[in-house]
């Protein structure tokens, strides 16, 4: 398995428009990268432009030891698993795996071998001999990464491949990929919009806004430690929420208030802080670090608010409450068990200890 380098990749298409900004990624071998970001933010760009199906405005692009800018894609020793399946409606199976062999005019017996091979590490053996339309989506899903799996690529790319399956078939697919990955040992480069398959799948994502790359990281690093308010909104869910306030001492004590939202700060951040007293600033909070105070074991006046719940959301296991305090909406991610009563006042514990400061200008983390 090869090493993917990018170095100062950009992409403008004619008339000026820029879709991906001075990229540069090492992506190591064997490893597992996820590309995340919104509609419109260049991940399925760079994809493309690593499989050489866009051309590269300025740039390297580097497989193994070979630069691979004007090699073109049938040289590059790729296989690319697309968002629609496309598979040749009038071939079996078989046919539709073997395809790319029979053009390089590999033998027979290694093509039967190849795919047979592949075949049972997707357990689809038994579909060899039927046609795309007798499959259902999970089974056209598994036969195009069949397909890939054949070539013994140096590099599988994945551009949204899961988009089209339903959410039961999504989670069981993305579970397969994972241990097809471990198993093959694989460099996967994939493309996805959705943050919770990111998270899942990765051994690091790469978030994109824009065209630009925000922050590369674990999942946990990115998760408990966002480089910026766009990061720590777009990974997790639900997404952390964002309070306006401002920094203000009271008794030689930092806190952050706005209107009847006042929560102290903790001593061992508050020197990050300090610059900003009486500054707006942003705070971020995510939903499981929020707690009835009921069920809190580290509850004080410093870290207790009082909010309305206007909104609860049963989900079995757990219950999401839509909550308002002054001016501020926020989400609290509780136990299923929890059931206040809409419109009832609440006092909550914040977690102040995994709170998040951002700045209001730049939006760039504090800490």
């Amino acid at each position: 398995m090869a090493q993917v380098s990018l170095t100062n990749v950009n992409k403008i298409y004619p008339g000026g428009v820029q879709a991906v900004f001075n990229v540069s990624l090492a992506i190591e071998p064997r490893e597992f990268i996820v590309l995340v970001g919104p509609s419109g933010c260049g991940k399925t760009t760079i994809l493309r432009m690593i499989a050489g199906l866009e051309d590269i405005s300025s740039g390297k692009v580097q497989i193994g030891q070979r630069i691979v800018n004007d090699i073109p894609p049938k040289d590059r020793d790729i296989a690319m698993v697309f968002q629609n399946y496309a598979l040749y409606p009038h071939m079996t199976v078989f046919q539709n795996m073997a395809f790319a062999l029979k053009l390089r005019k590999y033998p027979k017996e290694e093509i039967t071998s190849r795919v047979n091979e592949a075949a049972e590490i997707l357990g689809i053996k038994h579909l060899l001999e039927r046609k795309p339309k007798e499959l259902s989506g999970g089974q056209r899903q598994r036969v195009a990464v069949g397909r890939a799996i054949v070539r013994k690529p140096l590099v599988f790319l994945f551009d949204e491949p899961l988009s089209n399956l339903d959410a039961k078939l999504r989670v069981q697919m993305r579970t397969e990929i994972k241990k097809l990955h471990l198993r093959l040992q694989a460099t996967i480069v994939y493309v996805t919009h959705d943050q919770t398959e990111a998270m899942t799948m990765g051994d690091r994502i790469v978030v994109l806004k824009d065209g630009l790359i925000q922050q590369v990281a674990d999942p946990i690093s990115l998760y408990d430690h966002p480089i910026n308010k766009f990061v720590a909104s777009f990974i997790g869910s639900p997404p952390m929420n964002f309070l306006d306030g401002h920094v203000i001492r009271m008794n030689n004590k930092l806190y952050f208030q706005n209107g009847p939202f006042k929560v102290g700060i903790p001593e061992k951040i508050s020197s990050k802080l300090s610059p900003y007293e009486s500054k707006e600033i942003v705070m971020g909070i995510r939903a499981e670090d929020i707690y009835d105070k009921l069920f809190a074991t580290e509850a004080s006046s410093d870290n207790t608010v009082r909010a309305i719940c206007e909104v609860v959301e049963p989900l079995g296991a757990e219950a999401y409450l839509y909550l308002r305090s002054g001016q501020n909406t926020f989400v609290a991610r509780v136990s299923g068990h929890v059931s206040p009563v809409v419109n009832q006042d609440l006092d909550l514990v914040i977690d102040m200890g995994k709170a998040h400061f951002f700045d209001k200008t730049t939006e760039e983390s504090i800490v």
